[in-house]
């Protein structure tokens, strides 16, 4: 086994980060509505980077409407960290995210095979990638790699309903302290938050990053959002 590399830039700006979203950029929600509506990809860029944003998701998964052409777009408008959101199996996927500005890379543990897992995760490493390893079970994390050097996020929807589901945000308290024993200094709730309250909830569990996106492109007001979120953390009356 190769030597563990140290957390790369997509790590790094998460833990920086005073409120720690990953802040996702996707064209259609799990039921095909449209996200985007009138404004353009640099408009949202912009506009999550003035809210503070330490870094950024692309969902370039055909299911919700992603091309790697949305990756592009996205690198090319920001200098912040950004991770590809898509189902990538194979190394050749992995140097083209590298190759298109990304600074991480999801690898869903349910899909890969073990020593499928091992292989990416050790080439995004090479690359200068973060691995973003995906799981919804305490038995995907037995046989993941070098995971002090991985974000490992804990899925709340279901990938077998092309996450159409609610959500399950239990699913992400139960599984941190398993998640924070194998070493990863970034565990992440991802998905099916869809309030400020949620959100505190899991920072406040000790979550070191949570990744957000139809709640934060479906709002008119993301400040008040975050403002929200701010004030549940600190228990300061609104």
């Amino acid at each position: 086994m190769s030597a563990p590399t140290p957390p790369t830039a997509f790590t790094d700006a998460l833990l920086r980060a005073d409120r720690p979203l990953v802040m996702e950029v996707k064209l259609r929600d799990p039921h095909g509505a449209d996200l985007l509506g009138e404004r353009t990809v640099t408009d949202l860029v912009t506009r999550y980077e003035q809210a503070g944003a330490p870094c950024l998701s692309v969902v370039t998964g055909r299911w919700f409407g992603g091309t790697t052409r949305l990756l592009r777009e996205v690198t090319a408008a920001t200098t912040l960290p950004v991770l590809q959101k898509d189902f990538l199996t194979r190394p050749a996927q992995l140097e083209a995210a590298h190759a298109m500005g990304a600074s991480a890379v999801l690898l869903t543990a349910a899909l890969l095979p073990a020593t499928s897992l091992h292989r990416l995760v050790t080439h995004a490493l090479g690359l200068g990638l973060t691995p973003f390893v995906e799981i919804t079970d305490e038995r995907e994390l037995d046989t993941l790699p070098h995971p002090e050097s991985c974000v490992i996020a804990v899925n709340n929807k279901d990938i077998r309903t092309r996450e159409r589901d609610p959500g399950d945000l239990q699913r992400s308290l139960r599984l941190l302290p398993a998640v924070r024993a194998t070493g990863c200094p970034a565990p992440v709730s991802a998905s099916a938050i869809t309030d400020p309250a949620a959100a505190a909830r899991l920072l406040d569990a000790g979550y070191a990053g949570l990744l957000v996106g139809t709640a934060l492109m479906r709002t008119g007001d993301i400040d008040t959002w975050l403002t929200t979120l701010d004030t549940a953390r600190t228990g300061v009356a609104a």
